[in-house]
This record gives structure tokens, sequence and C-alpha cells, in this order.
């Protein structure tokens, strides 16, 4: 698998990712608070690994 994030984009995932999470933790409730906890991880690990599966379908990359 190869890394197709900037290090800029996979912080601004990070900090999103848990901003998400403390929203889904603090102010959403049930069905939203679910969709929020999922994206926010998503967005976490995206950012640990450095690697979009929507990027790869659409062919875009941000590391240079």
């Amino acid at each position: 698998m190869q890394k197709n994030e900037s290090t800029l984009d996979r912080w601004i995932r990070a900090i999103l990712g848990i901003i998400i999470i403390y929203l889904a933790f603090a102010v959403f409730t049930d069905g939203l608070s679910l969709a929020a906890y999922i994206v926010g991880i998503i967005l976490i690990l995206t950012a640990i690994f450095g690697f979009c599966l929507l990027y790869k379908i659409f062919g875009i990359s941000t590391k240079k």
C-alpha cells in the first residue's frame, strides 16, 4: 500500500477526526453520534496510515 496523502493532509485529517469524535461524544445523539464516530475513526486511520482509498479510486495524490 503506497501512501497518497501529504503531511499537511494527514494533519488536517487527524485534527478533524479528533474534533468529530469529540462532537459525537459531547453534542450529537443516537444515529448521528454513531455516524460521527465512524467518520472520525476513518479520518484518524487514514491520517495514521497516510492512505485514502477514495484518493486511490479517483487517482488523486497530495503526496509529492
